[in-house]
């Protein structure tokens, strides 16, 4: 596929006559299973990419995040939100800057800046963002292929475990409760139909209402989804399982890289058979579950992360300095429309 005469499409117009998008694009590539090298005959094209804000965006009045177009799966992050996710080592925006060079469709003098600077927003946060998400996610979707037979009481204490590893992140993301404080637990169920059932103690004051919202979907977001798989067909949805172990499996390794070299390494060629082997259903049963050597490797790839955040050449965090020195070049540039 030759992915420089992609965005010439009809179907990518917009990215030629969009006022936000045109020649402001600083970097546009591959995203999804096709960035990765785990693309098949099934896999939809998706693009990822970074725009320069307005002028006004940084003077004016005027706002912008990011543009997406749900036909093409495409979505292009503005400049200073790609900064803000890159210094969480938000996985969907890292990824964005370790493709191959023949992965990307749009690479400017300033995007490759950026891509060059990647080490910048680097940090031992990539433990949390990567390896955290991957974990608690990689559980709930193992045990809803085989929660038909599990305990309604085990069902409960594993979405526990998803919560609170949410909760976690909803803290690395926003920062300690500085307003109260909030617990999570399993008790005697007061909702009929169920033996137990999660509950929360939280105290909270003077906490802004945005924070308080984003927290409160972030726990409702894991309950829904885990609730959402258990209602599935297992059979009919043994592919889609296979494909997130398989993605979850990927976002080991590339922690793992990050951690322990400073580098992004989306493309994947280390590791390259063993997550196709999990996308074709080589690790389960005929039940839907997950055999022996998957736990295993699971397993494997934890204690891995685990030393990898222990000794990493990373620091804890990002020097803001130096970032700060950056986003100010970049954006002067903006205003001035200075960029080629």
């Amino acid at each position: 596929m030759d992915v420089k005469k992609l965005a010439m499409e009809p179907e990518y117009e917009f990215l030629r006559t969009n006022k936000r998008l045109g020649s402001r694009v600083m970097l546009l590539g591959l995203g999804g299973s096709y960035a990765y090298g785990t693309n098949n005959e099934n896999s939809d094209i998706d693009l990822r990419g970074v725009t320069l804000p307005l002028r006004s965006d940084l003077l004016g009045l005027t706002r912008f995040e990011q543009y997406e177009d749900g036909n093409t799966d495409t979505v292009v992050y503005s400049f200073n939100k790609m900064v803000k996710l890159l210094l969480e080592c938000n996985p969907n925006t890292c990824e964005i800057l370790g493709l191959d060079e023949n992965q990307y469709l749009i690479k400017t003098a300033i995007g490759q800046e950026l891509v060059d600077n990647s080490g910048l927003f680097l940090s031992k946060r990539a433990a949390k963002s990567f390896g955290g998400y991957a974990s608690a996610q990689l559980r709930r979707l193992q045990n809803a292929i085989a929660r038909g037979g599990m305990p309604q009481r085990e069902k409960e204490r594993h979405i526990l475990n998803s919560v609170q590893n949410a909760l976690a992140g909803f803290q690395a993301k926003y920062g300690e409760f500085a307003y109260g404080n909030v617990r999570l637990y399993v008790d005697q169920a007061v909702t009929p139909g169920m033996d137990t059932e999660i509950f929360v103690d939280a105290s909270q004051t003077h906490m802004p209402l945005r924070d308080y919202q984003k927290m409160f979907e972030a726990l409702h977001n894991v309950v829904r989804d885990y609730d959402k798989i258990g209602k599935r067909n297992k059979k009919k949805d043994s592919g889609h399982l296979n494909k997130h172990a398989m993605h979850l499996i990927r976002l080991f390794m590339m922690a793992i890289d990050i951690l322990e070299q400073g580098e992004i390494r989306t493309h994947r060629v280390d590791g390259l058979d063993v997550l196709l082997k999990i996308r074709a259903g080589g690790f389960q049963n005929e039940d839907g579950t997950f055999d022996g050597e998957f736990y295993q490797m699971l397993g494997e790839y934890e204690s891995r992360l685990e030393m990898a955040e222990k000794h990493s050449v990373l620091p804890d965090h990002p020097d803001m300095g130096k970032v700060g020195a950056f986003v100010e070049s970049v954006n002067q540039r903006a205003i001035e429309e200075e960029w080629e």
